[in-house]
């Protein structure tokens, strides 16, 4: 089990080490220039932040209203991690539009694009970072 201090680091290695990634990709694979990139990426990041606050906030409060608890079946996982991406997607496409001067429908791509990086890399991140700092603790074995 990892400790708060650990669990920090781990998350700014994440966020910083993303940002600088999809900064570098996004330039190189789109043509734009590296800060206007960045800019996407950071301010994709931290409506991201953000809106899982709020949204995981939101989501509880309503289970917890009609069914009395928070258990979430792996149905309701899938549908909570859906609405999420659903809705960070709807929160960023104005912003990328507009920040690129794209249209939607390119808009919406790239959204999807990023989405489907974060993805990759968060899967190749954690299993990295767990290979080079393997977490302390009693761990079940099977």
């Amino acid at each position: 089990m990892r400790n708060t201090r650990e669990r920090i680091v781990h998350a700014v290695s994440f966020e910083v080490s993303g940002l600088l990634i999809l900064t570098v990709l996004g330039s190189w694979g789109l043509g734009y220039p590296v800060t206007v990139m960045g800019t996407v990426a950071l301010v994709g990041t931290t409506l991201a932040m953000v809106w899982v606050y709020i949204y995981n906030l939101a989501f509880d409060r309503v289970l917890v209203r009609l069914t009395g608890a928070l258990r979430k079946p792996i149905w309701l996982r899938i549908i909570h991690a859906i609405l999420f991406e659903a809705g960070l997607l709807i929160i960023l496409l104005p912003f990328i539009a507009w920040h690129l001067g794209i249209g939607f429908v390119e808009a919406f791509w790239l959204d999807l694009s990023m989405a489907g990086f974060y993805l990759l890399y968060a899967f190749a991140f954690n299993w990295v970072y767990d290979l080079m700092f393997p977490p302390g603790g009693v761990e079940k074995r099977g």
